[in-house]
This record gives structure tokens, sequence and C-alpha cells, in this order.
């Protein structure tokens, strides 16, 4: 019975949070097309959302992304085809196509120097998550900023949403994909005891839990290179055409 009006609280919760908010704009230019057609598997999809939850993950980060997704397609897919991997707040662990996300401001982040073996591992161990349902836990303290909206100091907001329920079948976005690169060693962010000494000690690395780990970390991690599909493209600014602005009459 208990288990059954938890279930129904935490659907409703869901589907709360889920809800879209107007006044949402996309600023990126870039065709979907150009960003499928630069996308590797296990590439990083970052996404600027327009839900209640997008919103108030933003706030507590400070930062754009609220969202991230796996690439796990393979050459020949199409933007249509279920290319991204990702946990969603009402859906679960699930598969979706990159033009779910078409109308979104996005980020690739990939990871540097992986063997196609590595990359494998990471995209099997996300894949093994197909399924799991979102931890909800990390969406009750989401929830007391959006009802309170209280004043909380940048160097505690991170805090709010750093702990899951650490169950095995439970995941959210960025620590589903934490530690799907985590099983490979992959660093993300983690800790470390400073630089080489004078005597060449190497520094010791130690890992952040995989549950403290938000959708900015990977555009902030200095081990993630940030993909421009036009840069990679081979952008020539000198080719731009440039119109003359509107006259002051041509904007009434």
């Amino acid at each position: 019975m208990f288990s059954a009006i938890t279930r129904a609280i935490g659907q409703g919760l869901a589907s709360f949070l889920s809800k879209s908010l107007p006044g949402y704009r996309k600023l990126d230019t870039v065709p979907l097309e150009r960003v499928h057609a630069c996308l590797q598997a296990g590439d990083i999809v970052l996404v600027e959302g327009n839900t209640r939850i997008s919103i108030a993950i933003k706030y507590l980060t400070q930062s754009s992304w609220s969202h991230a997704a796996l690439y796990v397609g393979a050459p020949g897919d199409s933007s249509a085809d279920p290319v991204l991997l990702e946990a969603d707040l009402k859906e679960g662990v699930r598969l979706v196509s990159l033009d779910h996300y078409a109308d979104f401001n996005l980020r690739i982040c990939r990871a540097a120097e992986l063997k196609p073996e590595e990359i494998a591992t990471v995209i099997d161990f996300a894949r093994s998550k197909l399924g799991h349902r979102y931890d909800l836990k990390n969406v009750l303290d989401l929830v007391r900023y959006l009802i309170q909206r209280p004043v909380v100091p940048s160097r505690y907001r991170r805090s709010l949403i750093g702990f899951g329920s650490g169950e095995p079948t439970r995941a959210i976005c960025s620590t589903l994909i934490a530690e799907s690169f985590q099983a490979i060693d992959y660093p993300i962010l983690p800790i470390h005891n400073g630089d080489t000494g004078d005597k060449g000690e190497v520094p010791q690395f130690y890992r952040r839990h995989f549950t403290h780990f938000t959708p900015r970390d990977f555009d902030l991690s200095p081990y993630f290179r940030i993909i421009k599909p036009t840069i990679e493209g081979g952008f020539d600014y000198r080719q731009l055409v440039w119109a003359e602005p509107p006259r002051a009459e041509q904007l009434r």
C-alpha cells in the first residue's frame, strides 16, 4: 500500500516537473543534420531544457545545461533514429532520437583519445541501464527549491542535488553518463593532490562519486573536448555575406 502511494506521488511529481515553461528561445542556428554529421559514438550531448526541473537544475548549477545524453549511434544512422541514451524523469532510461531535441540549444562534449574498445565499454555499460527508473530522491530537493525558492549561496547550490538514492535500478541523466565513463576510469572532474612534486612525485587522483555529477561538469571538465559543428565543417568567416541592418522605419 505504502509503495503504491509513493509510486503515485512520484509519478505526479515527475509529471509536474516535466511540464515545459513558455518563453524559451533557441539561439543556435546550426542545422540539426550538421550536428548529427559530426557526432561520434561516446559523445555527450548537453541540452538546454525548458521544463520546470530544467530551470531548477540550471539555477542550482549556475549553468545553461540541464540535461545530458550519450550518443550511441553508428555510421549510417540518421537524426531520426534512436541514437541518444538518456535518463528521462518520466520514462526512465531510454533511447530517443536527436530530432527529439531539435528545438533546443545543444553542446557536444567528446572524451579524448579513447580506443574503440573503450568507447564500446562505455556504451555497453550505459545500455545495460535501459529500463531503469529515474532517481526521484534527487528531485525532492529540487521541489523544495521550486516551492520555497530559497536564496541559496552559490557554494551550497551544488550540494542540494548531489545525493541520490544509491539504488542500482535508479539513475539521473548526468550520473548515468558519469558512471559509464568511470567504468573505464576516464576522468571527469577528479580530485587530485596537486602537481608533480620537486622530487618527481606523481599526483594522485580520486574519483568523485558518480551521483555528484551534473550536466555542466562535462562542459567544465578539462578532459572533454567541446565540438562545434560549424568549425568542424571547415568554417571560414570570410565567406559570410553581411546585409545592411534594416532602417528604423522598417522595424515599425
